[in-house]
């Protein structure tokens, strides 16, 4: 079977068909002066509109595409609500990069080898983490027969400050959750209005 090329709708049509074809296409098709791409001519203020007709993001009020419009707000658009990576609150991306910087520079103990760690190397740290403090040389020193026999030892220092870095951890964690609480339905009252 021998084909021939239709320059309307750009398809290769059998040779016998040619004709008819050419003058349906001539018809009912147009090419649309955006894309290209062939439509019907009933549809093609729908198509522009559904398409290429300019909107703003309503987000941060950029001017695009239609058909770009749902990518843009998903992955590019500035204020399009992201996640913080170490302390999971929701904030716009343009603020995204300040904040981590912030946030990655606090620091949390490691319950392995009792050192406080940047949140940023806390992955890093995991991995090479073998359990024991960096800073201890040699064996523990042995305590003295006459410290021994004074009575009840005092607590270590350090267990007052695991109950503090608790405590800590646990308020700002409230606080972040009823921030993003917060945030959340404050979002959602400024897109219903």
């Amino acid at each position: 079977m021998i084909f021939s090329f239709c320059l309307i709708s750009d398809r290769a049509i059998p040779s016998s068909n040619i004709d008819l074809h050419f003058v349906h296409c001539s018809r009912n098709l147009e090419r649309c002066k955006v894309c290209g791409d062939m439509v019907p001519k009933k549809h093609a203020e729908e198509h522009f509109l559904n398409t290429h007709a300019p909107v703003a993001c309503s987000q941060c009020s950029e001017t695009m595409e239609r058909e770009i419009l749902a990518m843009h707000k998903g992955e590019n658009c500035p204020q399009r609500i992201v996640t913080c990576e170490f302390c999971e609150f929701p904030l716009p991306a343009i603020d995204l990069a300040e904040h981590q910087e912030v946030c990655g520079n606090r620091t949390e103990l490691c319950h392995l080898c009792n050192r406080y760690i940047r949140l940023r190397e806390r992955y890093n740290h995991e991995i090479r983490c073998t359990g024991v403090p960096e800073n201890v040389v040699g064996p523990p020193r042995d305590v003295r027969a006459p410290e021994r026999d004074q009575g009840p030892q005092r607590r270590p220092p350090n267990d007052f400050s695991r109950k503090r870095l608790l405590l800590t951890i646990a308020i700002t964690g409230i606080a972040v959750l009823l921030g993003s609480l917060f945030f959340q339905r404050k979002t959602e009252s400024s897109q219903v209005h």
